[in-house]
């Protein structure tokens, strides 16, 4: 099993992305008046973005991309940066302001969203170079926090709520736990996350951690996916209809 994970880590990664996206476009009109559309379309981008990723299996001499070998964008820790570390983190702030009852949990997490964008801009041109050769685990930290506020701002309102009685059928719930989960298992190790990185002089890369790190993430990625499918599937939309 370990060797299969690993040997097919990249088309594992981009299947469950992928049927989760399609599953999600094949069963738009359900969800097209409420506020599971805006997780649709980000589950869209997402698979998009996780596919521009790979361009670097392009950037060698003697491949397509060629002309990007010795630039700063011959590895993609910027990118991933951009559209996961700080991109996922702003849009499930954005998601959770809209089914969020409460304008005192909507604030909190707009505002701490806000900052954290700040920061993790501000962040990036200050360690400019380092943007290009490796992970921020401050911002990963930082975003890790984010999802926790929503999962648990929104888990304390359906306990406080009726829904309580028939969460097991919301489309929300799983969402958030799924997220939750996701976070809980990944957010610790970006704390070794620099022993991936190219930079010269101050790490080593540790291919047994390396190895590790993707048996992680593809399991994690697996489950947090497989959710997302599951509950498009099964779950009926929720009366919250998206008036903005």
């Amino acid at each position: 099993m370990k060797d299969f994970l690993l040997n097919n880590y990249i088309l594992l990664t981009h299947s469950v992305e992928a049927i989760a996206a399609l599953t999600g476009v094949f069963l738009f009109n359900i969800y097209n008046k409420g506020v599971v559309r805006y997780f649709i379309y980000f589950l869209v981008c997402l698979t998009i973005c996780d596919l521009l990723n790979w361009y670097t299996r392009f950037v060698n001499t003697e491949k397509i991309l060629s002309f990007l070998v010795g630039t700063l964008i011959e590895k993609n820790y910027w990118w991933s940066t951009l559209y996961w570390k700080i991109g996922a983190i702003m849009f499930f702030a954005f998601y959770y302001r809209k089914i969020l009852k409460s304008y005192f949990f909507k604030n909190i997490i707009k505002y701490s969203s806000y900052l954290f964008f700040c920061f993790s801009i501000g962040y990036i041109l200050l360690n400019w170079n380092a943007f290009f050769t490796s992970y921020f685990p401050i911002i990963s930290i930082l975003g890790a926090i984010i999802i926790f506020l929503c999962t648990i701002f929104y888990f304390i309102e359906l306990l406080q709520s009726d829904k309580i009685l028939t969460f097991y059928k919301s489309i929300n719930f799983y969402i958030s736990a799924a997220i939750f989960i996701w976070w809980l298992i990944i957010t610790p190790i970006v704390f070794y996350d620099n022993y991936t990185s190219y930079t010269v002089g101050v790490y080593e890369r540790d291919f047994d951690y390396i190895e590790l790190r993707r048996l992680i993430y593809i399991s994690a990625n697996i489950f947090m996916y497989s959710t997302f499918t599951f509950v498009l599937i099964f779950c009926k939309p929720e009366n919250n209809i998206d008036k903005t």
